[in-house]
């Protein structure tokens, strides 16, 4: 990932063919950009948050798999699924991003005070004058934990014992057209801990991300998905699909312990002789008062809340339509998952350059994960389009799952990836928007407009076409959000170049299009699942790159110059 970018004259505002993507070779302005050493780490960061993303995620098909191959699309699956609302929910909210856009920004904070305390220590060593006796500069850090993890522990606590007690109303809510909701809620009561365990493993992710440490956050879900997998295959003939809530639970607390030693060793629980110098500090924690809380919970749960509605409307539909649901939208996302890699790495960066008031640097930032997240989630996208059935049946056709569930599933998978780019787009532009602590109400707006067109959408268009209206109606929901909130930001936070960027990403959409439709069109003329598949990862690229050169894409032509200047060296 090139750190490196161009410029225009300053003050100059550019039009939408100036690359968001800049060339990795260019020179960077004075002032613009990050240093070339943060930018290597970077890199390096993003490259093995890809490969324990990836297997994460694969390991997460290969749970999919397991509870498709032992339960396939029936009542089961359903009644595990309405349990898996509450992992979900608490996923969103405590780990990717409530909890993240919270702490991140806390605990950068926090680390730029404690480097300007340990600035002012170094200063009054070599003879400063400071006027006043010396006394203890308490740890930044360490005041933030002590303040806010004790009665983070309290409160979760509290929420996971009121779920389990409710369960039977809280499915009674989700799902209120399941014949026998029994299962769903023992499962339900065993997937509740997640609400505990999960704000830990968010917690102990903010602290190490904003330490730039970010290889134990981003193995929480190889270490929680391989719970879930070794819990059901041994116990299912048991249990029944009891086993995979269980494993729900388990999993869970495998994430803390994944990231538990490293989280010791940066913020020590106990207290460190304290350091005497300069003037006394009464309080350098940053405050997380209700007005900071409020909008990024609101957010959150706008946002999860899409996932509510499909489940609340499908549950009126034949049995397996949750399941199907479920299974088209843990595959269709993968490319946004792997797409938005990128802001998690770099969104500590950002953060600490608005703590310093460095606008122009969290632009530069800002623009530069938009343009790699939408090409790779955009690219993700034209394999989903062209391939779908091809993908659900080398995944998931064997045991309880038949070809019919195939059909069904990869049909609607296709109608979710029309949304990915919004899904994207609305995980990427949050980010800044929370990346200086202080209140702000318009992603909870933004979220909330698109939670009322899912809503109004899914009740118009889902008795006429089924699950392929609640996708298309999540489509239409998160591409309004993100369509706000590309507007807002710009005007709000961060001076991104609004209408460039809808530019470029327009373009790299159309090469998107572009590719998905010729995969479609070849896919069937090769009649083996997985030798089609392999043919499709080359033939989607190569017509993505080649189409989005024919537009002028930016971003796409910059990945030229590389090769470029090394057939020029080597003739």
């Amino acid at each position: 990932m090139s750190d490196t970018g161009t410029e225009t004259e300053a003050g100059a505002r550019p039009g939408p063919g100036v690359p968001l993507l800049p060339a990795p070779a260019a020179p960077r302005e004075a002032g613009g950009g990050e240093p070339p050493r943060l930018g290597s780490f970077l890199a390096r960061a993003a490259a093995a948050t890809a490969v324990l993303t990836v297997l994460g995620a694969a390991l997460g098909l290969v749970r999919d798999q397991a509870i498709a191959r032992y339960f396939g699309a029936s009542d089961a699956s359903d009644a595990f699924l309405i349990a898996w609302t509450v992992p979900e929910m608490a996923a969103t909210l405590l780990i990717e991003d409530g909890m993240a856009l919270l702490l991140v920004p806390a605990f950068s904070l926090a680390l730029s005070r404690r480097d300007a305390t340990a600035g002012a220590g170094a200063g009054a060593g070599k003879g400063t004058t400071v006027g006043v006796a010396d006394a203890e500069v308490p740890d930044p850090v360490r005041e933030l934990v002590a303040a806010t993890l004790p009665r983070l522990f309290l409160l979760l606590s509290g929420g996971a014992a009121l779920l389990i007690a409710g369960a039977p109303w809280v499915v009674g809510v989700l799902a209120p057209g399941l014949a026998d909701p029994r299962l769903a809620v023992d499962c339900t009561r065993l997937t509740a801990v997640t609400v505990l365990t999960f704000g830990i493993t968010g917690y102990f992710s903010a602290a190490l991300r904003a330490h730039r440490s970010f290889l134990p956050p981003a193995g929480v879900y190889v270490a929680y998905n391989a719970g879930i997998i070794g819990t059901t295959l041994a116990l299912h003939a048991v249990w029944g699909v009891r086993a995979a809530a269980a494993g729900v639970a388990l999993g869970s607390v495998l994430m803390i312990l994944t990231q538990l030693p490293v989280f010791l060793r940066f913020v020590p629980l106990r207290r460190p002789r304290p350091r005497r110098f300069g003037r006394r500090a009464a309080r350098t924690a940053p405050p997380l008062g209700f007005a900071v809380l409020a909008p990024v919970i609101l957010f959150v749960v706008s946002r999860q809340s899409q996932v509510l509605v499909e489940r609340f409307l499908a549950s009126t539909l034949p049995a397996g339509a949750i399941s199907h649901l479920n299974y088209a939208q843990k595959v269709a996302q993968l490319p946004m998952v792997l797409s938005l890699m990128i802001c998690t790495v770099t969104f500590p960066v950002v953060a600490r350059a608005m703590a310093a008031g460095e606008r122009e640097k969290a632009r530069l930032r800002v623009e530069r994960d938009l343009a790699l997240a939408g090409t790779v989630v955009l690219l993700g996208t034209a394999v989903v389009l062209g391939y779908a059935p091809q993908i659900i049946e080398v995944l998931f056709q064997r045991g309880a799952f038949d070809a019919s569930d195939t059909g069904s599933t990869a049909q609607v998978m296709r109608v979710y990836a029309l949304g990915l780019l919004g899904h994207c787009l609305v995980g990427a532009l949050s980010r800044p928007f929370f990346s200086s602590g202080r209140p702000t109400w318009f992603p909870a707006f933004a979220m909330g407009t698109g939670l009322v067109v899912t809503t109004g959408a899914g009740y118009a268009l889902t008795y006429r076409f089924g699950v392929d209206g609640i996708a298309t109606a999540n489509a239409l929901g998160i591409s309004t959000t993100a369509l706000l909130l590309l507007m807002g930001l710009g005007t709000r936070v961060v001076p991104i170049r609004a209408r460039s960027v809808a530019f470029s990403l327009g373009r790299l959409a159309g090469a998107s299009l572009a590719a998905g439709a010729a995969g479609w069109a070849c896919a069937p003329l090769v009649p083996d699942p997985v030798l089609s598949l392999a043919a499709g990862c080359l033939l989607v690229p190569a017509v993505f790159f080649l189409t989005g050169l024919a537009l002028r894409s930016p971003e796409l032509a910059s990945l030229l110059v590389p090769i470029r200047r090394r057939f020029l060296d080597g003739r």
